[in-house]
């Protein structure tokens, strides 16, 4: 099969499975990774430029969403957000270690493990750098699947465990929203009906920042990659909304469609990447690596959500979208938002994201060096 039938074919069963519901649970867009991880293990691929396409597509979109209310919302809770994102990377880090010297598992291939477990490509390329061995990206291979399944069903599965009023829990969270709609606005000069023009520039120029190589301790660098930097100017661009009577918006509806078809596009990728090879990783280093995956998604995500609701009594769906930015999990947030039915509780996300970026590359480099 070609490259564009092998998208658009992965792209409908996906949406088929997620379809699928067990009491009330289901993958959503999820879906379309474990249909990618079979076709990738039968050797299909697409070019990494698809899957930098939806992700560049998705977090802008979302920036985009997020932006009238994120400042406000990290202005109101920046050192709970900071320190969440700090906590649930050393969780992770903190198994991570405990592997190497309990059960005697070389540390690279440890790192790339805990790298996958919280879905951070950074992380891993911060590794592979630090350490010269290539054994943490087969750890990655391993922990990647459920680290993007056990997050996307962490947040479908606490409002119902908890019983959360999400109609109530909502209207809370919008409030902030509501507020900026109600001034008044001033006729301003649209390009595009679409918003289009505006949205490409905000995605090129995230790009641009992504790009740029920050130094750090040790030799290495440090780069928002494709992931933050659209993320960052999205952000910018959807609180800004004009430069004088230039508008800078862009319709909610393409928004939505660019945000979801983005996450479509970057789960294929993913999903195509992790599944070549991997039955036969699990074959050679057994399913117990696994679950000590399993272990360094799921604890992360419990700490942070306790320290969340019982520390910082951060709401509900807000704590969930931190955790989502802690575990720099795209896919998860994608599910936060089909379960919360607003895009507002990707604020919350947006705080955490980047600490918890920069915890895991640094965290990956620590332990490669002296783990």
């Amino acid at each position: 099969m070609n490259t564009l039938t092998v998208v658009f074919l992965v792209l409908a069963l996906g949406y088929l499975l997620g379809r699928a519901s067990i009491k009330g649970l289901s993958l959503g867009t999820s879906g379309i990774i474990l249909v990618a991880l079979v076709f990738g293990h039968f050797g299909y691929s697409i070019p990494k430029e698809i899957q930098n396409l939806g992700l560049a597509l998705f977090v802008c979109a979302v920036g985009y969403i997020a932006g009238p209310v994120f400042f406000h919302t990290f202005k109101q809770k920046a050192f709970a957000f900071i320190t969440l994102g700090i906590v649930i990377i050393l969780v992770g880090g903190a198994v991570s270690l405990a592997a190497i010297y309990l059960f005697d598992i070389p540390t690279p291939l440890s790192v790339g493990l805990m790298c996958g477990a919280l879905t951070s490509t950074p992380g891993l390329a911060a590794a592979i750098e630090a350490s010269g061995d290539a054994m943490a990206s087969v750890g990655y291979g391993i922990g990647y699947p459920f680290g993007v399944v056990g997050v996307v069903l962490f947040v479908q599965l606490l409002p119902k465990l908890f019983k959360y009023d999400i109609q109530a829990e909502i209207e809370a969270l919008t409030a902030v929203d509501v507020s900026r709609t109600q001034k008044t606005e001033k006729k301003k000069l649209q390009i595009d009906p679409f918003g289009l023009c505006c949205f490409s520039i905000a995605s090129m120029l995230g790009i641009l920042l992504g790009n740029i190589k920050i130094p750090l301790p040790g030799g290495a660098t440090f780069s928002f990659g494709v992931s933050g930097g659209p993320l960052i100017t999205g952000l910018l661009f959807g609180y800004l909304r004009n430069i004088g009577r230039l508008s800078l918006e862009v319709p909610d509806k393409t928004l939505k469609v660019l945000r979801e078809f983005g996450l479509a596009l970057f789960l294929l990728g993913a999903g195509l990447s992790a599944g070549n090879g991997f039955v036969a990783v699990l074959k050679e280093y057994g399913v117990g690596l696994f679950l000590i995956g399993v272990v360094m998604t799921t604890l992360p995500m419990i700490v942070g959500f306790v320290l969340s609701r019982k520390v910082f009594k951060i709401a509900p769906f807000t704590s969930l979208g931190s955790i989502c930015g802690g575990m720099t999990s795209t896919p998860a947030l994608g599910a936060l938002i089909a379960v919360a039915g607003t895009d507002s509780v990707a604020a919350s996300y947006a705080a955490t994201y980047p600490v918890a970026l920069i915890s895991v590359v640094l965290l990956s480099q620590f332990l490669c060096i002296f783990g």
